[in-house]
C-alpha cells in the first residue's frame, strides 16, 4: 500500500510541475515516513551515494568540451566540412543538416546541444535558400537525436553509472545504430530533395578553398576519434578522455580557430556547471527511489511474473520499446533512464537479453522521446528557433523519426546490431 502511495505521488508532483528531481525525492520521503520512519536519517547518505560516482566525472568534462568547441567557432566550420562530403552526391542543405548532427553528436553527446547550436544556424540559411520552414525544421530535430547515440554521450553515462557496464563498450554499441539512423535519414532526406527539386545549392562557405574547409572539419572531427580510440583500447578510463577532448577544445578554441576569449570559457565553465548539477541532483533523489524498488523486490517480482507468464520474449521485448517511448513522452532522458534501468534490466537480462543491447535500446528509444511533445527538449528548442508551433514541429520531423523507429526495432531484434563492435575491440 505505501508503495502505491509513493507512485500516486509521484505521478500528482510531476502533473503538478514539479521538477522531476524533487518529485523523486517528495514521493521518496513520504514512503520513508509511512514505512518506517526511522530510514529518514539514511536519507541523506543515499542521496550522496547517487551521485558520488568516478564516472560522472567524464559528464561534465563532455559536456564542457562540447560547450568549448561549440562557441569556438567548430559549429560553422562543420557545416562548411558537411556541404564539401555530400557535394559530390549533388547535396543541399537538407543533407548537410543530416551529415552535420552526425558529426556534431560525435563532440558534444547531447541532442539538445546538437539542436540549439546546428538548428540556430541552419533553420535561419535553409528557409532563406527556398527550404519550407516545415521540412528544415523537421531535418533539423530529427537528425539531432544522434547527438546522444553517436558515441560520446552523456545518456550512456548515466546507464553505465546505474548498471555497471563498460562505457567503453557502450561507446562502441551505439557507434552503428546511431550512424544507421544517420544514413537512413540521409537516404529519406535525398529522396524528398530530389522529388521537390532541393538540390540546386551552391557551396555554403564561398571564402574558403575546399582544403581549408577540409582541414577545420578534420581537426574538430578527430576529437570523437580520440576518444573512441583511448577508450576502446583501454589507453584511457572515459573521465581521462573526457579531460583530454576538454583540453583539445581548449587548444582549438584559442589558438587554432582563435575564437574562444576568457569571456566565452566563463560562459561555458558557467553553463556546464549548471548543468551538471541538475543532473546530479535528479541522481541523488532517483538513488531513494530506486532503494526503495530495491528493497520492496520490484524488479524480482515483475521477472517472475513475465517468466511465469509464457509470454513470448518477442513480445516482452517489443512491449519495452512501447514502454519506453512512452515514459520518454513525458519524462526527459536522464531520469527516465534512471528510473527504468534498475527496474527492467535484471528482467530483461533473465529473459536473454544482455545488459549493453539493453542500454543502447534504452538510449535509441529515449532519443525518439527527445522529439515528442510535450516534453521533448529537441523539440522545444527547435520550436523556439524556427517559430513554428510545437505541434506542427513534431508533425513535421515524424518522417524522419521513422528511420529511428526502424533502427530502434533492429536493434531490439539483432543483437548484433549493437554487440559486434564491443566484441571485436
Amino acid at each position: 500500500m505505501n508503495l502505491i502511495i509513493m507512485f500516486v505521488a509521484l505521478v500528482a508532483l510531476i502533473l503538478l510541475g514539479v521538477p522531476i528531481a524533487y518529485s523523486l525525492g517528495g514521493s521518496g520521503i513520504l514512503y520513508l515516513l509511512l514505512d518506517n520512519p526511522s530510514f529518514l536519517m539514511s536519507f541523506p547518505q543515499r542521496v550522496w551515494s547517487g551521485a558520488d560516482s568516478f564516472i560522472l566525472i567524464a559528464m561534465p568534462l563532455f559536456m564542457l568540451s562540447g560547450e568549448l568547441m561549440n562557441h569556438g567557432g567548430l559549429t560553422k566550420r562543420l557545416v562548411d566540412f558537411s556541404l564539401l562530403l555530400v557535394k559530390p552526391i549533388k547535396g543541399g542543405l537538407a543533407e548537410v543538416n543530416v551529415v552535420a548532427s552526425m558529426i556534431f553528436g560525435g563532440i558534444t553527446g547531447s541532442s539538445v546541444a546538437d539542436t540549439s547550436a546546428l538548428g540556430s544556424i541552419l533553420i535561419p540559411d535553409m528557409v532563406k535558400k527556398g527550404y519550407p520552414r516545415g521540412f528544415t525544421t523537421g531535418v533539423t530535430v530529427a537528425s539531432s537525436t544522434m547527438g546522444m547515440i553517436i558515441p560520446p554521450s552523456i545518456p550512456m553515462l548515466m546507464f553505465a553509472m546505474v548498471s555497471g557496464v563498460s562505457v567503453g563498450k557502450l561507446f562502441m554499441a551505439g557507434l552503428i545504430p546511431g550512424l544507421m539512423i544517420g544514413i537512413f535519414q540521409l537516404v529519406y532526406t535525398w529522396i524528398v530533395s530530389q522529388k521537390r527539386g532541393y538540390h540546386d545549392l551552391e557551396r555554403y562557405s564561398e571564402k574558403k578553398t575546399n582544403g581549408q574547409i577540409a582541414k577545420d572539419g578534420i581537426l574538430a572531427i578527430l576529437m570523437p576519434v580520440m576518444i573512441l580510440v583511448t577508450v576502446s583500447a583501454g589507453i584511457a578510463t572515459a573521465s581521462e578522455s573526457a579531460a583530454i577532448a576538454v583540453l583539445y577544445a581548449l587548444i582549438l578554441g584559442f589558438f587554432v580557430y582563435k575564437e574562444l576569449s576568457a569571456k566565452t570559457l566563463w560562459s561555458s565553465l558557467k553553463k556546464t556547471a549548471i548543468m551538471t548539477a541538475s543532473i546530479m541532483i535528479i541522481g541523488g533523489f532517483t538513488m531513494i527511489f530506486t532503494w526503495i524498488l530495491a528493497v520492496e523486490q520490484i524488479p524480482n517480482q515483475i521477472a517472475s511474473f513475465l517468466l511465469g507468464s509464457n509470454i513470448p520474449s518477442w513480445v516482452i521485448f517489443l512491449f519495452l520499446d512501447i514502454l519506453i517511448l512512452f515514459l520518454g513522452t513525458f519524462l526527459d532522458v536522464v531520469p527516465c533512464i534512471l528510473l527504468i534501468a534498475p527496474i527492467l534490466m535484471p528482467v530483461m537480462v533473465q529473459l536473454g537479453m544482455s545488459e549493453l543491447q539493453f542500454g543502447i535500446i534504452l538510449v535509441v528509444g529515449l532519443a525518439i522521446g527527445l522529439v515528442t511533445p510535450p516534453v521533448g527538449m529537441c523539440l522545444n528548442v527547435a520550436s523556439k528557433i524556427s517559430g513554428e508551433s510545437i505541434v506542427e514541429v513534431f508533425k513535421d520531423a515524424l518522417p524522419f523519426l521513422a528511420c529511428n523507429l526502424i533502427v530502434l526495432l533492429l536493434v531490439t531484434f539483432i543483437p548484433g546490431l549493437s554487440l559486434w563492435l564491443p566484441s571485436i575491440l
